[in-house]
């Protein structure tokens, strides 16, 4: 009776597959529940602009954005600050320049939980992203971390 062999090991196989996959599930969510990247800006505002980067505009110009993250001496020259209820993250490479990325790890769906010596850093696989433009640098993470869209009006920094 090989048929009936045969059809116990497929069931064996499609159960251990489906485990696998409900495990690898389980795990896209360490450290944050939902973490799908956030993409805030909308596909028909791509422009020559560096994507990510605040813009700083005059006072009377234009109301803010969105809600004030921070104030621009919050973000450290060279660092930046981690907004984990709004999945981002601000740096600043330079002195007024300021820069926005998603704070979900492109590795396994982590909320990045460190910005320290240049670098983004992922707690859960050692992933790092440059504070200047979200590149990979070390770890496992596929590709650098998104852009998102910031404005600097005066001394705030919005989302948006």
């Amino acid at each position: 009776m090989s048929g009936g062999g045969r059809a116990a090991r497929r069931t064996v196989l499609a159960a251990g597959a489906a485990g696998a996959a409900a495990l690898a599930a389980g795990c896209s969510k360490y450290g944050d529940e939902g973490a799908a990247p956030r993409t805030s800006e909308p596909a028909s505002s791509a422009s020559g602009s560096e994507s990510g980067s605040g813009s700083s505009a005059s006072a009377g110009t234009k109301p803010p954005a969105g809600p004030v993250l921070a104030k621009t001496s919050d973000i450290p020259v060279g660092g930046g600050r981690i907004f984990k209820d709004r999945k981002v993250v601000v740096t600043q490479p330079e002195s007024g320049e300021f820069k926005a990325f998603s704070a979900v790890c492109t590795h396994e769906g982590c909320i990045v939980s460190t910005v320290s010596d240049g670098t983004i850093n992922c707690p859960c696989h050692g992933s790092r992203y440059r504070v200047a433009d979200a590149s990979v640098a070390g770890g496992p993470a596929p590709r650098p971390l998104p852009p998102e869209k910031i404005t600097v009006t005066g001394k705030s920094i919005t989302l948006g």
